[in-house]
């Protein structure tokens, strides 16, 4: 079936490649959900070469969980690369169900942004939208995938069979500047599941990860429960957070911010840690 993922290892990588350039040839005209990661910045490249900047929007959806960082390099690298930049205001804050913060949070963002999106390829006679999850996303737990479902969004990464490794293979190959960075997912994925999501909360988290980015570490969590602050990052870099006075500058900004505890993971940096407490807590889903 058209749009099923073909997440076997039977193609090499040159043709999952090639495969991934004929579906994009296939649209015709796209609308690339572009967040400026590794994976739908590679989608927005590969795009552009087949079908021509003509044929091509890059979409962002601007909210409060999108980290300013992030929405300026989503700027900056569509301008880079020549393509049409259209930034849209998502509103999910408007969605009690998104707000309430469950376990299936990210599918009501995603039909929010998709909502938001499918009106503006209506609008703008628009043949596809298309997204950037790849391969690997598949298992992992991931609702707002299921909202892509419903409104019809193409993953050609994910139909063409290619893992995150593939993806930054590729990047490299093209010269793209994400071949290499690290996942950045929304803010509101730093909020554990049941308490709820706000622009304040979201602005203390992304204000702690700055700073401890400052001090040299390359990736961070900062995990918000409630009054404490949950500063993930990798094992080999808890010795940069080790002298005394670095510890004294962390404790006090984040207690700046509104924190009361300050703690540090000991399993260190993981990707979608929050997720680990699913099974063991009775969190139902919001319809």
């Amino acid at each position: 079936m058209t749009g099923d993922p073909d997440i076997s290892d039977a193609l090499s990588f040159e043709q999952k490649s090639e495969k991934m350039r004929t579906i994009l040839r296939s649209f015709e005209s796209v609308a690339v959900a572009f967040s400026a990661g590794v994976d739908s910045t590679l989608v927005l490249r590969v795009a552009l070469d087949e079908l021509g900047a003509d044929n091509v929007v890059a979409v962002t959806g601007r909210s409060d969980s999108l980290a300013r960082a992030e929405f300026e390099a989503a700027r900056r690298i569509a301008s880079t690369m020549g393509a049409r930049h259209v930034v849209l205001d998502t509103g999910e804050f408007d969605n009690p169900s998104y707000v309430r913060n469950p376990t299936n949070r990210c599918y009501h963002c995603k039909t929010t942004l998709y909502t938001r999106l499918a009106a503006f390829i209506r609008d703008q006679k628009i043949a596809v939208i298309a997204n950037g999850i790849n391969a690997d996303d598949y298992g992992d737990y991931r609702p707002g995938m299921e909202a892509a479902k419903e409104f019809g969004v193409r993953s050609p990464i994910a139909e063409a069979g290619m893992t995150k490794q593939d993806v930054r293979t590729l990047s490299f190959q093209l010269g793209l500047e994400t071949f290499d960075k690290p996942a950045s997912p929304c803010l509101s994925s730093r909020v554990q599941y049941g308490e709820e999501i706000t622009p304040k909360k979201l602005k203390m988290i992304e204000s702690g990860e700055e700073f401890i980015k400052s001090l040299g570490i390359t990736e961070c969590r900062v995990r918000h429960h409630n009054n404490i602050a949950r500063i993930e990052v990798p094992t080999s870099q808890f010795v940069m957070l080790a002298a005394s006075e670095v510890v004294a500058r962390i404790d006090a900004h984040f207690r700046s911010l509104g924190y009361q505890y300050v703690t540090l993971d000991l399993r260190g940096f993981r990707s979608g840690s929050m997720n680990e407490v699913i099974a063991f807590v009775k969190l139902q889903p919001v319809s």
